[in-house]
């Protein structure tokens, strides 16, 4: 056995070590990619829910914004009346 052959193994162990550290790099930036790109389409797919949203509240609206009142009703609707709160029951002595 040659004195120098432990070098051999040496650069051996070195290169797989490499080849390793390489691959786990690589495993974690495709990870980092991959979340990126899930969280973009999912933010692409909320703005085109919201414009969906708009027109649909655009073409079959039944309300009419009054700064003073807020949202009306188109056809003015019926008023409501509130139902009166009952005052508390006074509790009785025992």
């Amino acid at each position: 056995m040659s004195k120098l052959d432990w070098v051999f193994w040496l650069n051996l162990t070195n290169i797989a070590l490499g080849v390793i550290v390489v691959l786990a790099v690589l495993i974690v930036a495709y990870g980092l990619v991959w979340e990126f790109v899930i969280r973009h389409r999912k933010h692409s797919g909320v703005h085109e829910l919201d414009r969906e949203m708009k027109h649909l509240q655009e073409e079959f609206s039944h309300t009419l914004r009054v700064p003073e009142l807020g949202l009306t009703m188109a056809d003015g609707g019926e008023r409501v009346k509130a139902t009166p709160a009952k005052p508390p029951e006074p509790k009785k002595p025992s």
